[in-house]
């Protein structure tokens, strides 16, 4: 571990020096992609120098100690043995995950669809208790939100609601979110007291630097119109909202939320390209997956992933099964926990892959 530890801090220091040279700084793409890799080698470096503090108090309290000349010191000894054998496997435990290649996608930051499914108004509804429970955890790590596009349910909550989350490793951290999630509970429109099924789907795609995806405008239709709220009404009477169709893919596009045009086309640009990005993604995290037949592939947009069971006041993960009884807490943003546990699995996965062991 200590040479893999080695080759890290010389090329901690090679970046360390490459990321001041003009050249690179004027190159925006490299110098982005360098920050991001001296933060990396960073906190490797910090834990390397951990790793050789604690072996270095192994080895000093064993001379101590065989020594045996001083017995105060040998019990001072005895204690700095105990505390550095408790934290040693930890701290190797610690560097083998760090050492997992990283996707280099993980730091960036994302769209996110929520879009109501089978449930009719109460999916609606639903698609707006996740995105409440989405925003919450946003706020709860300093992540900022931003709507970009908006269908409102006739009953509440959302058709389909777009919003973008900037922050750090917000790809990362999310994207497991990816995929159908049902909840089980009696409709606000229920009168029977019956336990209705219903679905919303989460999309997390990450957003497109404008070097990550080139799109040709000759290849785009664009479309404006009158930005409309609930039940459809006017919401101003300027073409302001902006419909992108990218002609080659069918993929489309759409921002109303600004009351600038420009603004309008600049985010559905962005979303625009963001798809395309997710698109090819999709692919290769499928191909990913079914190499290592992962359970918490992000690929699969089709697959059931949680259910959310309000009488029973639990929320189960299906790809891990993980069950929580903590149903208010986790529809009030605390998902931490299924997304440790997610993380967990998945670099235990790629643990085992790389042969890290």
């Amino acid at each position: 571990m200590l040479d893999r530890l080695q080759i890290i801090k010389q090329k901690f220091d090679e970046v360390s020096d490459l990321i001041i040279q003009p050249d690179i700084i004027a190159d925006q793409k490299r110098y982005v992609q360098l920050n991001k890799e001296y933060k990396d080698l960073k906190a490797l470096v910090e834990k390397r120098e951990e790793y050789l503090n604690v072996t270095g108090n192994l080895k000093e309290a064993q001379d101590i100690i065989a020594d045996g000349s001083d017995a105060e010191m040998v019990e001072m000894a005895r204690m700095q043995l105990d505390e550095a054998k408790e934290r040693l496997p930890q701290l190797e435990d610690e560097i083998k995950f760090m050492l997992i290649p990283k996707d280099p996608e993980d730091a960036k930051n994302v769209m996110v669809e929520i879009r109501a499914g089978t449930g009719g108004d109460e999916a609606s509804i639903f698609a707006g208790d996740l995105y409440r429970m989405y925003t919450k955890y946003c706020e709860s790590k300093g992540w900022k939100t931003s709507v970009v596009d908006i269908s409102e349910g006739t009953s509440g909550g959302f058709k389909e609601i777009i919003f973008e989350v900037t922050g750090e490793d917000v790809y990362g951290t999310l994207k497991f979110e990816a995929g159908v999630h049902r909840v089980q509970r009696v409709p606000q429109t229920e009168t029977q007291g019956r336990i209705h099924t219903s679905a919303a789907t989460v999309m997390v795609l990450p957003e497109a630097e404008e070097f990550d995806v080139q799109i040709d405008m000759n290849d785009v239709r664009i479309d404006l119109f009158c930005s409309s709220g609930p039940g459809g009404q006017s919401v101003n009477t300027t073409k302001s909202a902006v419909r992108m169709t990218h002609i080659p893919t069918g993929l489309v596009a759409q921002c109303q939320d600004e009351k600038s045009q420009h603004k309008n086309k600049d985010k559905a640009l962005q979303v625009l390209r963001s798809r395309l990005y997710e698109m090819e993604l999709a692919k290769k995290q499928e191909e990913d997956a079914a190499k290592r037949n992962s359970q918490v592939s992000s690929g699969d947009r089709s697959a059931k992933i949680r259910t959310y069971n309000y009488p029973q006041g639990r929320v189960t993960d299906h790809r891990i099964g993980l069950t929580l009884y903590d149903l208010d807490g986790v529809m009030n943003g605390n998902i931490q926990k299924l997304i440790d546990e997610l993380q967990l699995v998945n670099n235990t996965e790629k643990l085992k892959e790389t042969e890290v062991y």
